[in-house]
């Protein structure tokens, strides 16, 4: 259950289709089906990185299971690439967040995610 939020001083043409490749892009990168994914993106004109306000972003990353040091490495060069493809900005002028809430911690489908996947 990937759930990814971008902020970045840097808009896309065409903000739909930047969130749909990207979520795509981070399905794959997590092996993880479409429809267990949630991704939203927030175009912050003022986001001041480092003292400028060259090209930045903040990414957080929520999901279960698979974060842990590891991977996180693995993600981390994969959302750099990709963000520094996309969106142009250089690996040293973004943050990304990994959190793992926890099975219990999360809700869907009227309950948690402990319940329905044991």
């Amino acid at each position: 259950m990937p759930k990814l939020s971008l902020i970045s001083n840097v808009k896309p043409i065409d903000v739909a289709a930047f969130i749909l490749e990207f979520q795509k892009f981070a399905g794959a990168t997590f092996k993880s089906p479409e429809a267990y994914m949630a991704t939203s993106f927030e175009y912050q004109q003022h986001l001041c990185f480092a003292g400028t306000f060259e090209p930045a972003f903040l990414l957080t990353v929520g999901s279960l299971g698979n974060i842990n040091p590891e991977n996180n490495v693995a993600f981390s060069k994969a959302f750099f690439e990709y963000l520094g493809r996309t969106l142009g900005v250089p690996d040293d002028r973004g943050y990304i967040s990994f959190h793992d809430a926890g099975r219990a911690n999360v809700g869907f489908k009227s309950t948690t995610m402990a319940k329905l996947l044991g």
